[in-house]
Parts: structure tokens; C-alpha cells; sequence
């Protein structure tokens, strides 16, 4: 499919709310100040497991200006999306994990609000805990659920989860080698900037919330369930919002107490987190320990894989606990068995490409360290292993993952400066490494608007909420695109549920490939009401018109047009809708990457500076260039701080986490990373929409591996459990 030549598409665009977001005239959830407002704050577990035997809220009623206390006894409100396999509530008893929720109070200000969580008596029977998965599901290991600790659910939420392929017992036995070892990654935090708050209000029985959500409508279907109204009663809004990497889609606890509170009391109620209640009462990545099995020829060429892995999914199961890492190689023969387990810990659930980043450095690494044992330079590697089929059956509507690590190579200089592990002389260390990455791409259910105005503007109504990725932006330069009219044409309103149509959510890479072709689909539905309006005017028929750059045309004579603002004039205004629901068949959609990275490690202190990174992706057509390129960087960032640094600090024998905050979490500043050099492969992909991929969550899924293999070449030694910190370098160096 030919590069199109656009008219906005593919253009470095600035967002077209920037003024209001860096002049703070943007409101996020945090800013919404309502007459006669509380202040919400929570009482969280000190204890792993435990009964709550009685709470006395007595005292904190009476301290002046509380005005209500909610908890378990009176207060028992399902929050279904927070727990897939055993129930939840928004304050359950018994209480699984240090930081489970236990009581919340609204008050006049945060201080009495904050004063009142003292005065709250709790006790508690101790119950027996585990924190490891693997002793989780041992006989007589305390149970989480009364399931066992086994996270058994339905559909998606099976276990163990199981994927197979071929014949394995063939595959190794075509093997020249076999190797086998085990890699593990630990649990990280979303880290998003914005803390988490929730506005709740209520006027003759309908409610409104002003959540810090990905996603509206799911949280408006949400919280229409957990409290039992019709879904015409609940209204969510989000205008801005200041990231959540996978941990703020749907309805969350916060918002349902919210709501709870502000019903008791009668007034609306915000919510607001401490930055320790977001690292403890939220969910992170979910950890793993993945043992691999890869049987390979004396060329390089995999046979077999196999895979048996445990996943930590923590004291609830919000998401699967798989883990993808495999899908960029081509393997004929494979299995698969993830088991997600419960434990008194911390939940894991999404978090930006969630079952991907931490099986991609497993396997990517393992392949390295094949490649090295094997003596075949790594991206001969790689390339000779690349993806041609989704499970070794199913074509991709586009591939182009070979361009990406040839690109990627010649960029770096990988001829000329890859060596031998441990080979560099001197204290200071250079190594090189690459791994290869991506995401699933698939369309769906969108719905859009456009209401074309008599001056010839156009009004867009899209459900997206704008987590940071530009998605405003980018349905607006996509209704440009489509519509035939100058972008600074275009206003657009989104993430109101009683004003914009539905929207999946910003999550899973979706929202280009969702709402995407409704925008394109509404476009193509006004024009022709522009088409037939302005047919009688220019005396042609309609099929015989065109649009662009504001104009209505004559398609063979340019000259022969009018405005668009003259053309609608007579009819007031023309309105577009499109609700589209579009599917592969016998295809599988991905986006693909490959990273590579240059580092320097000083042998006598362990430490890592990364000197270079190159981002290479096929990511179909790019829709907004300054906007991709951000989001590749910033998902490199991410990889880098789970590469490196981050880990939630469990104490192992209270249970309690130890660094849950942005000071002790280690996230990379802009003093620990590079400047990421980004190249996008530009294939129009013949299913997105104008071409377009995905672009958000493929970035962070190799540089994980990316990272931990330049140090291998660096040191010579391989780390196989994250974070890569100092410690363990000097420690290996030893052995």
C-alpha cells in the first residue's frame, strides 16, 4: 500500500489544548471545586491479612466538621472491576494486603479529614499471609480466597493460563541444543504524574462524577453496576488527565466512595490519594518468575519453546497475569502455562503494555545469552528468529519487523561496534545490545460526531479522554484529514459521557484503531450532506464534488466552488454520525519494534549510565509525528526505570511496602536516561485508520531486555533478575 500524500496527517503537530494545559487553565479532576465540597481521606490496613473483628468510628463522628465515616459494616458496595476471580468491595473484611482499605471519612477540609483517620478504633485478628507466589501454592499455604491461590476465573481470567502450538516432544527433538534457565521481573508502579481524585455529586437521584479515568464510558458502565442505577443516571466527566499507564481505566474504589459519601452526607465529595495511597492502594505491574525450555538448530533456529511461569497477580486479580514475550519470534512448536497467583501483596494488573515488557526481557535475554553460547552475533539472531506468522499460522495485515532491526543496526553502528561479552578493556565498560518488541494492534467499537457549522468550522464529539497521548489531537487532525478542512478549523469536545458518544477507553493501544475510522466514517457522512446541499449551488451533481482545504469543488473544474461556510449557510447547520465495529478476518494485527542500546558500566562501582538508544518502529502511518515520537521516548523512560531502578520493596516479614513513593521508587529522571533517538518505519498498515498502527504501548516492551543485554556485552555477565541495580552487577563480576 502506497505512502498517500496528506494535507494534516503526518505533521509535526503541537496539541491544540497545550495553551490551557502549561497556562494551568486546564482543569483535571484535583481542580474541580464544587459549593459546599468535602474532603475524603482513607484508613488502610496495617496488617496482610487479617479480620476486621469491630471498627468504632465513634470519636472521629464527633471531631468537628466530620461529616460522615464509611466502612465494611455500612458500606457494602461491590466493586466488580476490581476483582475478577473472588469478589471485592470497596472496603472488604477480611483484609488481604497492608494498604486494603478499611474506612473512609469526609470532612469539612483535608486536615480534620486527616485527623479523623486517627481517631478510628480498628481491631483485627491476625490471619496467617504469603508473599511468595511460588510458597502461595504450596499445600497449606494460607489461603488468599477461598478458591485457593490459584487466581481461577472465568474467560479471560482462567487459570492456568495455557497456549499451545505444534509438536513439542518433535520440535526438541529436531533441536541441536537445548537450554534451558529462568528470568524474573518484580512488581512496578504505574508512577503516573497526577495524583488520583474523584468528585462525586448527586441532583435528584442522578449522580455525576468528575473521575481521573482512561476511559468514561467504561466508568460511567461501572459504577452504574457497583451501585445498582440505570446507566441514565450516572454521568462521568474528564477533561483532562494527567496519565495512568493502564491502573485508571474502568470504574475505581475511590470514585464508588466518592459516590457513597457524597450520597450520606448530601454534598458532593472529593476523593483524593496521598502519592503512598497510589503506590499501595492501586494496582502496578504483576511480577514473574519465567522458566524457559528453547530447543534451536547449530544455525540459530528455534524448534521449540517451552514456557512455564509463575505470575504474582497480589491480593485481587483486576487483569490476566499472562505474558506475551514470545510473539516476536517465529517458533513452530510451543507451549505455554502461566499460572497468575493470589498473595497478601500489593495488587498487579495493567501497566503500559502489561504482559509484555517483563516476558520480553526473559526470553530476549535468554535468546541473547543463546546466541552467545552458540557463538552467532545476537542480531543475526534475532533476524533469523523474527515473526513471520501470529502463531505460526495467521498472517499480519503488516509486518515490517525485519526493516526495524536492519534500520536499527545500521543507525548504531552495530557492525562496527558489537563485540564479544565482557570483551571491552578497562574499568569502564561499553556494550551493545537489541532486542525486539511490539503490540497488538486491533480495531473496534467507535463512535463519533461532527456538526459542521454555517462559518465553515467544524465541531467534533469524540468519548476519548486524553490520558497524555494526545488522543484530542489526534482525532482532530484525523477529522481534518478526512473532513477537507484546515485543522485550526476544528473544535473538539470529548470525555463528558451525557455529551459524547462512547468510547472504549484509553487503554490496550485502542483508541486510533477505535475511534479512529468513526471520525473518518462521520467525516465521509457529513460531506455527503455537504455534497447534496451544495450540488444545487454550484450546479453539479453531488457525486461530481469534492472538499478540501475548506473549499467545495467541482472535481473537474477546481475552479468552480464556494466556501464550505456558504455551502452549509442555507441548512443551519449538517451533523455526521458513525458508529463503526470493524474486525480482521484470518489476520492478525501488531506493531513492531526494535531497540538498541549503548551503555558504559564501571566495573568498580556497578553503575550504568546508558550513553545512546535507538528506537526503531513500525507503527503503519504516524498520524501526529511530535506526539509518536513522545510516546516512543516515554515509554523507553519507563523501560529503563524497570531495567534499572524501580521495585516495589516488600518487608518480608511485615508485609509492608517499604518505598511506595516517587523519592524511594526510583523512577529516571531526566538525569538518568538519554537522548532517545526515534525512526519510524512508515508502511501505511491497509486496516488503521489512514494507515495509522498503534504507537503507545509498543515502545516500553523491548527496552527492558534492550537494556539488560548492552550490559551483558558490557560485563559479560548476565543478570537475570530485575531491577539490574548496581549490587547485583558487583556480585556477579565476582562469580
Amino acid at each position: 500500500m502506497a505512502q498517500k500524500e496528506f494535507s494534516v496527517v503526518g505533521k509535526r503537530i503541537t496539541r491544540i489544548d497545550a495553551y490551557e494545559r502549561v497556562t494551568g487553565q486546564a482543569q483535571y479532576t484535583g481542580d474541580i471545586q464544587l459549593a459546599g465540597m468535602l474532603y475524603a481521606r482513607l484508613l488502610r490496613s496495617p496488617h496482610p491479612h487479617a479480620r476486621v473483628v469491630s471498627i468504632d468510628t465513634s470519636k472521629a463522628e464527633k471531631l468537628a466538621g466530620v461529616k460522615a465515616v464509611i466502612h465494611h459494616q455500612n458500606a457494602q458496595v461491590p466493586w466488580a472491576s476490581g476483582g475478577h476471580t473472588h469478589r471485592r468491595y470497596i472496603f472488604n473484611n477480611p483484609v488481604r494486603f497492608v494498604g486494603d482499605a478499611v474506612a473512609a471519612v469526609a470532612a469539612t477540609d483535608r486536615h480534620i479529614a486527616e485527623e479523623a483517620l486517627g481517631l478510628i478504633e480498628v481491631k483485627y485478628e491476625k490471619l496467617p499471609h504469603v508473599l511468595d507466589p511460588n510458597e502461595a501454592l504450596k499445600p497449606g499455604a494460607p489461603k488468599i480466597s477461598t478458591d485457593g491461590n490459584l487466581s481461577v476465573g472465568k474467560g479471560n481470567f482462567s487459570a492456568p493460563i495455557a497456549e499451545q502450538w505444534g509438536d513439542l516432544e518433535k520440535g526438541f527433538k529436531e533441536a541441536d541444543r537445548i537450554f534451558e534457565d529462568t528470568y524474573i521481573s518484580k512488581h512496578v508502579n504505574n508512577a503516573q504524574l497526577e495524583p488520583r481524585a474523584s468528585v462525586a455529586k448527586w441532583e435528584g437521584g442522578k449522580l455525576t462524577v468528575w473521575a481521573s479515568t482512561q476511559g468514561v464510558s467504561n466508568a460511567r458502565t461501572d459504577i452504574a453496576k457497583d451501585l445498582g442505577l440505570p446507566l441514565s443516571k450516572v454521568r462521568v466527566i474528564c477533561k483532562y488527565m494527567g496519565a495512568g499507564f493502564g491502573n485508571k481505566n474502568q470504574a475505581q474504589d475511590y470514585d464508588l466512595m466518592a459516590a457513597v459519601l457524597a450520597k450520606v452526607t448530601g454534598q458532593p465529595v472529593k476523593v483524593e490519594f496521598t502519592r503512598e495511597d497510589d503506590f499501595i492502594g492501586m494496582h502496578g505491574r504483576w511480577a514473574s518468575e519465567q522458566h524457559y525450555k528453547i530447543g534451536v538448530k547449530r544455525d540459530g533456529t528455534i524448534t521449540a519453546v517451552e514456557l512455564d511461569a509463575v505470575t504474582n497477580v497480589g491480593a485481587y486479580r483486576k487483569q490476566s497475569g499472562n505474558l506475551s514475550g514470545t510473539d516476536f519470534y517465529q517458533i513452530p512448536n510451543f507451549k505455554k502455562v502461566v499460572k497468575p497467583v493470589h498473595t497478601n501483596t500489593v495488587v498487579g494488573a495493567n501497566y503500559r503494555a502489561p504482559a509484555y515488557p517483563q516476558s520480553v526481557f526473559g526470553f530476549a535475554s535468554f535468546l541473547d545469552q543463546i546466541a552467545h553460547e552458540m557463538g552467532i552475533n545476537p542480531l543475526e539472531m534475532f533476524l533469523k528468529n523474527r515473526v513471520r506468522l501470529y502463531a505460526n499460522k495467521t498472517p499480519f495485515t503488516s509486518n515490517f519487523l525485519e526493516e526495524c532491526a536492519v534500520e536499527g543496526a545500521k543507525k548504531v553502528g552495530w557492525k562496527e561496534k558489537w563485540h564479544k561479552a565482557g570483551a571491552a578493556a578497562g574499568p569502564k565498560k561499553h556494550g551493545i545490545g537489541m532486542a525486539l518488541g511490539g503490540y497488538p494492534f486491533r480495531p473496534g467499537l467507535g463512535a463519533a460526531a461532527i456538526r459542521v457549522n454555517p462559518d465553515g468550522t467544524a465541531h467534533v464529539l469524540v468519548g476519548v479522554t486524553d490520558i497524555g497521548t494526545g488522543a484530542k489531537t489526534t482525532m482532530a487532525i484525523i477529522a481534518a484529514e478526512a473532513l477537507g478542512i484546515p485543522l485550526n478549523q476544528i473544535q473538539l469536545t470529548n470525555g463528558d459521557t451525557d455529551v459524547t458518544p462512547y468510547s472504549v477507553g484509553e487503554s490496550g493501544s485502542r483508541t486510533t484503531p477505535f475511534t479512529g475510522p468513526a471520525v473518518i466514517a462521520a467525516a465521509e457522512d457529513v460531506r455527503k450532506l455537504i455534497f447534496n446541499v451544495a450540488a444545487p449551488q454550484l450546479k453539479a451533481k453531488a457525486e461530481d464534488l469534492d472538499l478540501r482545504d475548506g473549499k467545495v469543488f467541482v472535481k473537474s473544474n477546481p475552479s468552480q466552488s464556494l466556501p464550505l461556510g456558504r455551502a452549509v449557510a442555507r441548512s443551519g447547520e449538517l451533523i455526521g454520525r458513525a458508529t463503526t465495529n470493524p474486525t480482521f478476518k484470518g489476520l492478525a494485527g501488531k506493531s513492531f519494534a526494535a531497540h538498541f542500546a549503548e551503555v558504559e558500566v564501571d566495573s568498580r562501582t556497578g553503575h550504568v549510565k546508558i550513553t545512546r538508544y535507538v528506537a526503531v518502529h513500525d507503527s503503519g502511518t504516524i498520524i501526529n509525528r511530535l506526539a509518536a515520537e513522545s510516546q516512543i521516548k516515554g515509554g523507553v523512560v519507563q523501560g529503563i526505570g524497570m531495567a534499572l531502578t524501580e521495585e516495589l520493596l516488600i518487608d518480608r516479614f511485615t508485609a509492608i511496602p517499604l518505598n511506595p513513593s516517587y523519592r524511594d521508587a526510583k523512577v529516571p529522571t531526566h538525569l538518568e536516561v538519554p537522548e532517545i533517538e526515534v525512526v519510524f518505519i512508515e508502511h501505511p498498515d491497509p486496516y488503521g485508520p489512514f494507515g495509522g498502527k498503534v504507537v503507545g504501548e509498543p515502545p516500553i516492551t523491548p527496552a527492558v531486555a534492550t537494556v539488560a543485554n548492552a550490559i551483558f556485552n558490557a560485563t559479560g555477565k548476565r543478570i537475570k533478575e530485575l531491577p539490574i541495580t548496581p549490587d547485583k552487577i558487583l556480585r556477579a563480576a565476582q562469580v
